[in-house]
């Protein structure tokens, strides 16, 4: 009996009609990348996945210092330092995020070069890994709680939502700068100034409660605005609440920021190959 070959069929726009669908078939390899960057993130360092509590708890501590000792912001009847962890944890998120996803497909590029497999693997791993610092920052929280005695209400039950709106925010952004620093290397310089400013533009260090109502809907253009009092309503209870109006607000371009990402990955993702 003579064997055949098997047949290859190529077929004009497979690629496209079965996109969603490659990227269940190729989980192995999201699971892969957000694995190695893991471990290449904690490995040979002294101290190791300490270093994902290090940073923002001194950070809280220094914004506890000025904000909370020296100007004398109001907290809203909560312990200061947990103010300002709750926002702590959604911003760290995002601010890492937006770093891993802006340079993940320079890092990638050999594979993005030779091999053909859904790139929106790529950027997403890298938010994975975030996230994996985000939950273990998650234990200063709980530490701080205990410390102060502070007993959260039903509304932590809520928390997982605005987890959710992090994720959306960090990958929405993750994405158009994903996409923009694969033609314009110019942004691996600007992704620093973009954390670092909106640092100081985000109610981190502060209650959002201190702008003046005149200002409010227009501070929440800033979609991490929603994000980090949603955090604060779910985790301080009773002791803050919901700007509602600018919460939609920054809800909905959340939502935009992230439709519009996908929406210029995908125009821009056949061109990776050549251009990186």
């Amino acid at each position: 009996m003579s064997t055949h070959p098997p047949e290859l069929i190529i077929e004009a726009g497979r690629t496209e009609s079965q996109y969603w669908k490659d990227l269940w078939r190729y989980r192995e390899l999201f699971y892969f990348l957000a694995w190695r960057d893991i471990l290449v993130r904690y490995k040979q360092t002294v101290i190791g996945i300490a270093w994902a509590l290090i940073r923002p708890f001194l950070t809280m501590i220094v914004f506890t210092i000025v904000f909370g000792n020296l100007a004398k912001l109001p907290s809203g009847g909560a312990p200061y330092p947990i103010l300002v962890f709750a926002a702590m944890l959604p911003w760290q998120f995002f601010a890492s995020a937006l770093a891993e996803c802006s340079n993940s497909l320079i890092v990638n590029s050999n594979l993005i070069s030779k091999v053909y497999f859904p790139r929106l693997i790529v950027p997403s791993s890298a938010v994975i890994v975030s996230f994996v610092d985000f939950l273990i920052s998650g234990m200063i929280l709980l530490a701080l709680m205990i410390w102060f005695n502070f007993v959260p209400d039903w509304r932590i039950l809520t928390l997982p939502l605005f987890i959710l709106l992090a994720f959306a925010a960090a990958m929405g952004s993750g994405l158009w700068l994903a996409a923009l620093n694969v033609k314009y290397r110019d942004f691996r310089y600007i992704v620093p100034f973009i954390v670092q400013f909106g640092l100081y533009i985000s109610p981190v260090g502060f209650s959002s409660s201190i702008v003046p109502p005149q200002w409010r809907l227009i501070y929440s253009i800033n979609p991490m605005v929603g994000v980090i009092d949603g955090f604060r309503w779910a985790i301080l209870g009773g002791e803050a609440q919901l700007y509602w109006p600018g919460f939609i607000l920054s809800t909905g371009l959340v939502a935009l920021l992230l439709l519009t990402g996908i929406w210029y990955f995908r125009q821009t993702e056949r061109t990776f190959a050549d251009v990186i």
